[in-house]
């Protein structure tokens, strides 16, 4: 498929577990099923709110497997993150990616023993250089450990022809998007991540989608839709309403993750919200809040579900 039709709201893809945290491949399915056919133009596989890092090998094979499949079933792109932490094994992993018929591979630099500037640099142009694919390099300094000015990420572009795309995740991102975005001069889009906190400052920006985790995807959909529609009024005024469920749900990663399970599990998406341990557990003053930020929210779901049941 075309680069250009990675644009958009593309969730991240939950990993999907029973209640003894065994991979439930058919709710995966459903989770897939639900956003495509909720109106996402596509999915984004491995992120860190879809716990990579929780999976085994041969869970990582089958969810690439299936999201190519379901994907392309459905007519949408995805994109795959290649997470590999030794340059070498990335190689190796860049091409599997492509071998399964992925449409876009995003780059998550290596952070766990937080390498220096020109080792994450090296990193992304060989990884990147090791596929035919178009390729989005993910910018995450607090996962890194490492900020990287615009015009590094600028200069890979120049040298590596297939990058086509940045997630910008720094804090705040705002300036560093439209610094990045003049000295490609056209030749990169970029994404918003850090759950599109800065959803609608992005797009002033001329970031082309984002990136959020898969529970409230319409929420994001009517913020991209009514914003591309010059509603602006209507593009803040569903973005609140998401910031004000974002500020209590994402005060750390396992925190966030556990209450997007539980967001998806009530909305009929998938059919048990456990995560993998070790993971976050909800006290009862926390579960309040969100019960009553839930409230506020679910008007505005445009798909729904039997909670438990997730749709075929």
């Amino acid at each position: 498929m075309s680069a250009e039709k990675i644009r958009g709201v593309f969730p991240i893809a939950p990993a999907t577990f029973d209640h003894r945290g065994a991979f439930d491949y058919d709710s995966y399915r459903a989770a897939l099923r639900a956003m495509i056919q909720g109106g996402c133009p596509g999915v984004t596989l491995f992120g860190i709110a879809g716990e990579y890092y929780k999976l085994s090998y041969d869970e990582e094979l089958a969810a690439l497997r299936i999201t190519v499949e379901e994907c392309h079933r459905l007519g949408v792109p995805c994109i795959v993150s290649n997470t590999r932490h030794a340059t070498e094994v990335a190689v190796d992993w860049a091409k599997t990616i492509a071998d399964a018929g992925a449409d876009c591979m995003m780059v998550l630099p290596p952070f766990f023993l937080k390498p220096g500037g020109q080792a994450l640099y090296e990193h992304m142009r060989e990884v990147s250089k090791a596929v035919d694919l178009p390729v989005m390099i993910q910018y995450a300094p607090e996962q890194t450990g490492v900020a990287i000015d615009p015009a590094i990420l600028a200069q890979l572009c120049q040298e590596v022809s297939n990058i086509k795309f940045y997630k910008i995740e720094c804090k705040p991102p705002g300036g560093y998007i439209s610094r990045l975005l003049q000295l490609v001069e056209g030749r990169t889009a970029v994404f918003v991540g850090n759950a599109g906190f800065q959803l609608i400052e992005g797009y002033d920006r001329g970031a082309v989608g984002v990136m959020p985790g898969a529970s409230m995807f319409d929420l994001y959909l009517q913020v991209t839709e009514s914003y591309r529609q010059g509603d602006r009024q209507r593009a803040i005024k569903v973005h609140t309403v998401l910031v004000a469920m974002l500020n209590h749900i994402r005060q750390n990663v396992e925190m966030i993750i556990r209450f997007e399970k539980e967001i998806m599990y009530r909305r009929g998406i998938i059919a048990n919200p456990y995560c993998r341990r070790p993971s976050y557990t909800i006290d009862k003053k926390a579960m309040r809040i969100f019960d009553e930020l839930y409230a506020m929210i679910e008007p505005y779901f445009t798909y729904q579900g039997v909670p438990g049941t997730p749709a075929g």
